[in-house]
């Protein structure tokens, strides 16, 4: 099943799997770098159905790392070498394309953003109450970001609308405090999302791939919880998009909640240039990214509640890395299924799925490659050869 042939909107992949948009880090001055255009081919050499550039701005005022893409039309020459490379090698392209809202970094966006203002303690940041003009300057944004990416050879555009960025932030009751028609009832959280996807269809045509990153629950008390998820699958099932990511979590309130698992908060202060995040992160890390235990498919049980309510096809990521789990995810009603931190381990591991080679990956999903990226490019420990023995011990 898993080698099946797939259709997202008018886009066929190879077979079902579909590389996530874990943030490689790989854009230095917000473009795309030689290292992203290698590791995304070598992901499509490896068997992928298609693989997706993650995390993608908008918008500058949307920008949280300095090394992460910002998508204006001097980057589509680089991003046309991305998507020839990936075309090359048999595999789909996709792009993830989002706003961070209150995760915005001023140094490289110039401001932050959110639904209503205040202090955000996991940036540190203290975003001010987005305006309603820049609402909808914004909704523009992703509409010339989906002509951008098209124009760029990508087949597919994914559109972030969990983890507690922007548009979570929206939908979310925790941090959209709003007294307007974004804000207060569901309805109003969901303008937002409504409006973009209304221009992302409209700026993709007919021959591009439209899917949605949500979540299921935001992961904590006062946050959005499946009830109302099930809710924005049906309605964006109604406005027409082709597929949904279900995932989870938040980053400023429940970021394990995404990844599961524990977070090396020693590896991340490490890499963290800014003394002060550097200390924040050593001494609070473990208070501001609780644990989350770690399993198989951590997402089934709530997804397996949204499947049951809409017809669209629905795309399952988090815990995916042996063959057993993800065909038997398929087997559940799932279209595809999407995978990230096997994929960072080795960019192989599809085809070593299809011929046996290996039945399980071996990423240990220590996520040493998350708290790496957030200061530089990611990778898997297990393939570092310079790493501390106290290191290496700890996150085995």
């Amino acid at each position: 099943m898993l080698f099946s042939e797939n259709k997202i909107g008018p886009v066929i992949l190879r077979n079902r799997s579909i590389r996530s948009a874990a943030f490689e880090g790989m854009c230095p001055n917000n473009k795309v770098s030689e290292n992203l255009v290698k590791y995304h081919t070598a992901v499509a050499a490896g068997g992928i159905g298609m693989t997706t550039v993650a995390y993608a701005s908008v918008s500058r005022s949307g920008l949280s790392f300095p090394h992460q893409l910002l998508l204006t039309r001097d980057a589509i020459p680089a991003m046309q070498r991305l998507t020839q490379a990936i075309h090359q090698q048999g595999a789909a392209a996709a792009i993830q394309i989002g706003h961070c809202g209150q995760m915005a970094n001023t140094s490289v966006s110039g401001v932050c953003l959110a639904p209503t203002g205040g202090f955000n303690l996991y940036g540190p940041t203290i975003p001010r109450t987005i305006s309603l003009k820049e609402i909808k300057d914004l909704i523009r944004e992703f509409g010339t970001a989906v002509s951008i990416v098209r124009e760029a050879g990508f087949d597919v555009v994914e559109v972030h609308a969990g983890h507690g960025y922007l548009i979570s932030q929206f939908l979310s009751p925790y941090t959209n405090k709003r007294k307007d028609n974004y804000g207060g009832s569901f309805e109003n959280r969901s303008r937002f999302l409504v409006e973009v996807i209304r221009e992302v269809i409209d700026n993709a045509g007919s021959g591009m791939g439209v899917v949605v990153k949500m979540n299921l629950r935001d992961g904590f008390r006062g946050g959005m919880e499946l009830d109302e998820a099930i809710l924005v699958a049906g309605m964006l099932e109604h406005e027409g998009v082709h597929g949904l990511v279900l995932s989870g979590g938040f980053v400023s309130k429940a970021p394990m909640y995404i990844l599961r698992g524990n977070m090396p908060v020693d590896v991340m202060a490490h890499y963290m240039k800014n003394p002060l995040m550097k200390f924040g992160i050593r001494y609070f890390g473990n208070f501001l990214m609780k644990p989350e235990p770690f399993k198989a498919a951590y997402f089934l049980e709530d997804a397996l509640k949204v499947r049951a309510e809409v017809k669209l096809p629905l795309i399952l990521v988090g815990g995916l890395k042996s063959k057993e789990v993800i065909e038997d995810v398929l087997a559940k009603g799932f279209d595809f299924v999407q995978i990230a931190r096997a994929l960072i381990h080795d960019p192989a591991f599809i085809n070593k799925l299809k011929t046996g080679e290996v039945l399980e990956s071996g990423c240990q999903c220590s996520n040493y490659c998350i708290a790496r990226m957030y200061s530089g490019e990611m990778a898997c420990f297990q393939l570092q050869k310079d790493l501390p023995e106290h290191w290496r011990a700890r996150l085995a």
